[in-house]
């Protein structure tokens, strides 16, 4: 069994998707809208597989949330501790919100943590 994709509800899809495929190598997927639902999405698709979906409704942000129940964070594995250090000062000097800089953690992982242009956590580990 695997997990088939993993979905994120967002703002602005297509700057989420370009940070994704900027930063992890994703593959963009052609837009879907559901003009009915007021609904449009995108998939990226990686190396390995894995794919996320990234979502918009309008009615989802009538109400500005900081924290929600749900997704808590996706995590890269980029393959190296070089590659998690390489990869964190190049968002960083990219301007891209860096909340955790790379550390082995109390679990063992070594990681950084970035946000997503809409404050996503996003792990980048071995």
């Amino acid at each position: 069994m695997k997990i088939e994709h993993v979905a994120i509800w967002v703002k602005d899809i297509d700057k989420i998707c370009e940070f994704y495929r900027k930063y992890f190598g994703g593959v963009v997927h052609p837009i879907y809208h559901n003009p009915a639902k007021q609904f449009t999405s995108r998939f990226i698709t990686f190396d390995d597989g894995a794919r996320l979906e990234i979502m918009h409704k309008p009615e989802m942000f009538h109400v500005e949330q900081s924290e929600h129940l749900g997704y808590a964070h996706l995590s890269f594995s980029v393959g190296s501790k070089e590659e998690v250090d390489r990869l964190t000062q190049k968002m960083s000097e990219d301007g891209i919100q860096v909340v955790g800089q790379p550390r082995t953690t109390g679990d063992g992982y070594y990681e950084s943590v970035v946000l997503d242009p809409e404050g996503n956590r996003v792990e980048i580990t071995v």
